[in-house]
Order: structure tokens, then sequence, then C-alpha cells
């Protein structure tokens, strides 16, 4: 297979590109995984393949997640909702409550989308195409190709951060790789074996993890060592560069912390779309462009006593939040304005943001 390599790339990838990745020794880097690899509770070896159902699941929890954090999640999910149409027929709520934690709630809801269209319009299986998966929501090109490679064994383009670090490194790549993205996915279908789809990308992503790592690779114990051009240069680290990360703007806000002699709190439920999409939340205001807290509520709380309980920082995709952190405590057969309610002091359930806040109280 050709790389493909635009003109405009040949200064940054090298000129024998071809050839490069002709060298790349993909049965050295499976017989790796035989033995190194991790075994994840999503995943299978092959011939075995994994359910797309799991398969679906572990990628929309790994977007923006750490492994670890992952599987315990995970683990959960399919322990409550076995199956994709367990998962169709749960409550949102439930499904966010779950989630609680991971963040990116927009992720929670598009699987369950996408779990209701799977049970009502594909008879609980998930399609083997990349146009159908495409359609759904919440499944992009990353996503469909891991449904295709590791749950029906396609030779699908897979590539995250971690093989983009593998191919930049063994090609000398001298360019950030976001602006070089096609390339790779050309170098890819290069290197792709013949068999054991499945395998080779997750074996890719283990061997970054172990071997080759972002600030410190392990030339010395990497299978790919002998061909690749960043092992044999002084600073293996620097192959591709990074590109310059951008200043997060920052957005300052009050939350208000509203306790009633039990224990319970003031929290309302987010509207679905936006920030923390439909998950409880404590009346805020400032941080999330929200001009200030509902009137009534405001009234109710101006008699109280307000203790300041902290400062919390948080840092969303877009942008870093800080927030002072107000506590009142107030007689809890107050009457309270439409939308809030009294609820259960169980930060579980809470979002990472409202976790925090609540235990800047102590």
């Amino acid at each position: 297979m050709s790389t493909d390599i635009h003109a405009s790339d040949r200064n940054d990838i090298p000129a024998n590109a071809d050839s490069v990745y002709s060298c790349f020794d993909s049965k050295a880097v499976l017989a790796w995984y035989d033995t190194k690899g991790r075994d994840l509770p999503w995943r299978r070896r092959w011939p075995a393949l994994a359910p797309a159902y799991h398969v679906f699941l572990s990628e929309l929890m790994l977007q923006q997640t750490i492994v670890a954090t992952a599987i315990p999640y995970f683990e959960k999910f399919t322990a409550i909702w076995p199956d994709i149409y367990a998962l169709a027929q749960a409550e949102l709520d439930d499904v966010l409550a779950s989630w609680a934690g991971l963040g990116y709630y927009a992720r929670a809801r598009n699987m369950h989308k996408t779990a209701k269209i799977i049970a009502s319009e594909y008879n609980g299986t998930f399609p083997d195409t990349e146009k159908d998966l495409l359609a759904l929501p919440g499944i992009g090109p990353y996503t469909a190709g891991a449904i295709l490679s590791f749950a029906f064994d396609r030779p699908a383009i897979v590539i995250d951060g971690n093989i983009e670090r593998i191919l930049g490194r063994f090609g000398g790549i001298t360019r950030p790789v976001a602006e070089i993205k096609p390339a790779l996915k050309s170098a890819f279908l290069q290197i792709l074996p013949d068999q054991r789809f499945s395998d080779f990308p997750q074996a890719l992503m283990d061997l970054a993890n172990d071997i080759c790592q972002p600030r410190k690779p392990d030339c010395q114990h990497c299978p790919l060592q002998p061909n690749c051009i960043a092992a044999q240069a002084d600073d293996p680290a620097a192959f591709p560069p990074r590109a310059a990360k951008k200043q997060k703007p920052l957005r300052t806000g009050t939350a208000y912390l509203i306790s009633a002699p039990d224990g319970r709190f003031v929290m309302y439920r987010r509207p679905q779309a936006g920030l923390l999409g439909g998950m409880l939340s404590f009346p805020a205001s400032g941080w999330d462009k929200s001009p200030a807290i509902d009137d009534t509520l405001a009234q109710i709380i101006s008699d109280s006593p307000a203790k300041q309980a902290g400062l919390v920082t948080h840092i969303f995709t877009h942008f870093t939040a800080k927030i002072e952190v107000l506590h009142y405590l107030l007689d809890d057969n107050d009457s309270l304005p439409d939308g809030f309610f009294w609820a259960e002091d169980s930060p579980d359930d809470w979002p990472k943001l409202m976790q925090k806040i609540r235990a800047a109280a102590g």
C-alpha cells in the first residue's frame, strides 16, 4: 500500500516514507502483545472478539478518560445493564447518575440515545459498516473504527494519541501530528498485518503505554527499535513535536451551598443541553455564563448569614472555572422555587464539580 503523502508534508515526513514504514515489524508488535499486553475487562484476544456493546461502552468511557478510571465504570455499567436492551430501557437519570465523576456528560446522553436506536432499529445488533456506525449519536470515525476492528475483526483505521506517537517516532516526523493526520492514516494502513485486525491496534496502544511513553520512551526494550528513526536520535521523546498548548480562558463565579439541619442540600437538575447537561447541580452563577441565581432563592437566603467555604477550581475542555463557595444553613421547611428541591447528601451521584463544591464545606 502507498502512504499517499501529500507534497506539503514532504518536508516533515522522511522522503523515503514508503520504505520507512515498510520496515515496520507488525509481527514483532503482536508477539510483544501476546506476552506483555494488558488484560482489560472489555477486551478479547484474537480469534475471540469482544462484544460490540462492550467496545461501544468502553470507547465512549475512554474519551478524555484514562484506562484506570474507566475500568470501574465499565464494570458497574455492565453489571447494571448487561446488554444493549437493558441500557436502552434504563432511565436517563439513572445512566447519568452512574456516569457521575467521569465528566463530559454528553457522552452518557449519546450512549443512551444510541442504545435506544440499536435496540429498536437494529434488533439489538450493532451495524458492521462505517457509514451506519457514524450515523449513530456519539460515534465518530475513531469509535466506528474501534468497533469494526475489535468487535468485527475488520481492517479499519484505529488511531488514537498513543498510535500517533508510535507512528510519529518510527517515521521520525518533525511536525505536530495534528497537521499530518491523513499521512498517518495512510501509514497505518501500510503497517496493518494480514490478520489479527482486532489485536493489532490494541497491541500498539499497549506498546505506547508501556514502552513508547510520551516523556521517557524505553527504546532498549521496544520490538520496533532497530528500524525506528526516533530510537536512533539523541532525544527520542522529541518526536513527534508537541503542539503548543493554548491557554484556556478563565471563568469566575459563585456556588451557593444551601443545607438543611438534617444534611440535605438545595439542588436542581441542569438542562439536558449544555454544560453538565441533565446532572444535579447546586445553585450557581457566573462560571456557566448564568447571570444570577433564581430571584426567589436569592430572597430566601438573604436573611441567612453566608459562610465562605473556599475557592474551587475545575478544568473543563474549553475553559477553567474558579468558583467561590458560599455556605448557607436554612430551615428545610422553607418553600423552594420551582425547579429546586432538597436532595440527599449523595456526592457519588453528582458530577465531579459538585463533589468539589460539597467538599469545600467540610
